[in-house]
C-alpha cells in the first residue's frame, strides 16, 4: 500500500524473514532419520588350518 511508511515494509520484511527462519530451524531440529536396518555386525571368520 501506498500509504504506509517504509519504516513499516522493513519491519514487515524482517518479521517474515524470522518466522522463515524460525520456521527452517523448527523443521532442522525436530526431523528424525530412522534407520531401515540394523548396523551389520561384525562376522568372526574361523580358519582350521591343517599343517
Amino acid at each position: 500500500m501506498p500509504q504506509m511508511a517504509p519504516l513499516s515494509w522493513l519491519i514487515l520484511y524482517f518479521f517474515f524473514i524470522l518466522i522463515f527462519f524460525m520456521f527452517n530451524a523448527v523443521n532442522y531440529f525436530t526431523f528424525l532419520y530412522k534407520p531401515n536396518k540394523p548396523a551389520p555386525s561384525p562376522k568372526k571368520i574361523k580358519l582350521n588350518w591343517k599343517w
